[in-house]
């Protein structure tokens, strides 16, 4: 039995205009983050109208394409086909280990120059709103670890805000998202990352893919999730928009302190106000054929 296999992922964003506008640098994360348990074996950008591409790699350590443009245009896509090795054997997925970290973690000194920026909330203004969030909920020292809690968080967000696909640029902030009831993957990510700062656990946003059915069936989209740091343990993945703990589906192409840190697409255009008509995502995965 092999103990990897190859994923092939097809992301494809589209923006419609009424009319021809120009369009500024673009900034894509779409490159899946490589590391012990998966490679980039190909990636094929293409991009229309014709843009010269520079790769950078950003603070966060995440691959960063820049696309500069030179000419007008009533439509721009971006269409990423990447070819990805797992390191598994496709029987029997990975199952992350588990410590018993009690909570309040206590982060090593070595790493507090570093932890502090992903315990900083990102919406400051708003503590009153997620402290009474917080209020609500059971108290992490009543769990068998920190982790267990986190595990926990992510459930109830689950169960309590409802999912609600939105393809308007940006995130909720988390007390428009309690407020409302209801949020993407993006905002429910945001409204537990910055839980978990509140409370004392160093957390990121993520970005990338989820190998499920709908992307199978070619009807998938980006995803987003919350990732928390542990001691000993390292970053762990959290998605409060199933509720389940992350595993080898889902596949990161960035991480960053911020949720506007690893938009899949940013970017802006000039044109007449109100040409902007509508923007398509479209995520599929296949297995390629084995090639010789």
């Amino acid at each position: 039995m092999s103990d990897s296999h190859l994923l092939r992922i097809s992301h494809r964003t589209c923006y419609s205009y009424s009319r021809e506008v120009t369009f500024q640098t673009h900034r894509l994360v779409v490159r899946p983050r490589e590391g012990h348990d998966l490679r980039v074996e190909r990636l094929d950008l293409s991009i229309s109208p014709e843009a010269d591409i520079v790769w950078t790699r950003d603070i966060f350590g995440n691959s960063i394409a820049h696309a500069h443009f030179h000419d007008a245009g009533d439509e721009l896509t971006f269409h990423a086909q990447t070819v990805i090795r797992r390191f598994f054997d496709p029987s029997h997925p990975p199952h992350p280990s588990q410590s018993p970290n009690p909570y309040p973690l206590e982060y090593d000194t070595l790493e507090h120059g570093i932890v502090t920026g992903y315990l900083t909330p990102v919406y400051p203004e708003e503590t009153a709103a997620v402290q009474d969030w917080i209020h609500g909920l059971p108290r992490p020292e009543e769990f068998p670890s920190a982790e267990e809690f986190v595990h926990h968080l992510a459930e109830t967000i689950h169960q309590r805000i409802g999912y609600q696909r939105r393809e308007q640029k940006g995130v909720q902030t988390p007390a428009t998202t309690l407020s409302l009831g209801t949020g993407s993957c993006r905002d429910v990510a945001t409204l537990l990352m910055e839980t978990l700062r509140h409370l004392g656990i160093a957390a990121r946003f993520a970005s990338g893919y989820l190998d499920c059915p709908a992307t199978r069936a070619a009807r998938g989209s980006t995803h987003a999730w919350t990732e928390a740091y542990f001691p000993q343990l390292g970053w762990r993945g959290f998605d409060p928009t199933t509720g389940n703990r992350c595993d080898h589906r889902h596949i990161v192409t960035g991480t960053s302190h911020h949720p506007r840190g690893v938009m899949p697409v940013s970017g802006r255009y000039f044109g007449a106000a109100g040409a902007f008509l509508r923007m398509t995502v479209e995520v599929s995965f296949d297995s390629p054929p084995i090639e010789p």
